[in-house]
């Protein structure tokens, strides 16, 4: 599943994000969502999110239980 609807995004869930210094590589990192800081249902870059350990970044996938 992508990240860029907020209805399926809620603390607790296992993601991968990108960071803002790794949006040219791509470069994805795993954690477990704290915070939603995107207000709008949807967003095309996908939703920002606050990890856990406190890193800040767009949802670009939501990973299974």
């Amino acid at each position: 599943m992508n990240g860029q609807n907020r209805a399926s995004i809620a603390p607790g869930i296992k993601v991968k994000i990108v960071l803002k210094k790794d949006q040219r590589t791509g470069k994805l990192t795993e954690g477990t969502v704290k915070d939603i800081l995107t207000n709008s249902p949807s967003h095309p870059h996908g939703i920002k999110v606050r990890l856990e350990d406190g890193q800040v970044g767009r949802v670009k996938e939501i990973l299974p239980k």
